[in-house]
């Protein structure tokens, strides 16, 4: 994670720190570069608090990160930008192997869970990657259990099909401590397996679903095995 620890949002699933950010590392590409070398990493996943505080939203931090790391692919998880579409281009241009942004949550959940995003922003910032770069793989990754239906679930992949998103991930939520948002259900294996099935089924390249998955689970692999 780039950028700091400090969050500038206050997203009601989230336990990362909320406040004033310090200001940006100029030496944090190289740090990353040496650390990831270190470990003999070929496939590195890049993500970063959300920075609304930098006219860029932290894009200059990502592409120099990615060309820290030019011999490795690298995957990056990146905020909204608030909808600066240059920054995105920055990046895209900056050629990542794959553009992660989570849309997190169904749409109807967004101004109570994610105030300060915008479901409608999310998926524009994927037809943004593919009309400028259809090469670059697309990725997003969502929760259950925040207090969506499950006709919801599916309509959001739909969207995200329809967004170009090539990777879906989807995960049970599970608050970071007893002050977030509790609990509204736990899902099922089973229909963890039936949201997999669905999307692919519309389209979506790959999806991984269970209740433990995360946004970087087999992230090497599921790339690799797209570009076989």
């Amino acid at each position: 994670m780039i950028l700091g620890n400090i969050c500038t949002r206050d997203c009601l699933f989230c336990g990362v720190k909320k406040g004033s950010p310090l200001p940006v590392d100029s030496l944090e590409p190289a740090k990353i570069a040496q650390a990831v070398n270190k470990l003999g990493l070929e496939y590195v996943v890049v993500t970063s608090v959300t920075r609304d505080d930098l006219p860029d939203g932290g894009a200059a931090q990502f592409i120099a990160v990615i060309e820290a790391l030019a011999d490795k692919k690298v995957e990056v998880l990146i905020p909204d930008l608030q909808g600066n579409w240059n920054a995105l281009g920055r990046i895209i241009y900056a050629s990542p192997a794959v553009i992660n942004h989570n849309v997190e949550t169904v749409p109807r959940l967004y101004q109570k869970i994610r105030p300060q995003a915008g479901f409608k922003r999310s998926l524009e910032l994927f037809y943004k990657v593919k009309a400028k770069n259809s090469q670059i793989c697309t990725k997003s990754g969502f929760m259950v259990g925040l207090g969506e239906e499950d006709g919801e679930v599916f309509a959001l992949l739909d969207e995200l099909k329809s967004a170009n998103c090539d990777l879906v991930t989807i995960g049970q939520y599970l608050p970071p401590s007893k002050i977030h948002l509790k609990v509204d259900r736990f899902v099922d294996p089973a229909l963890f397996e039936d949201y997999k099935q669905y999307g692919e089924k519309i389209g979506i390249k790959h999806i991984e679903a269970g209740p433990f998955v995360r946004s970087s689970f087999n992230a090497e692999e599921i790339w690799k095995n797209l570009n076989v």
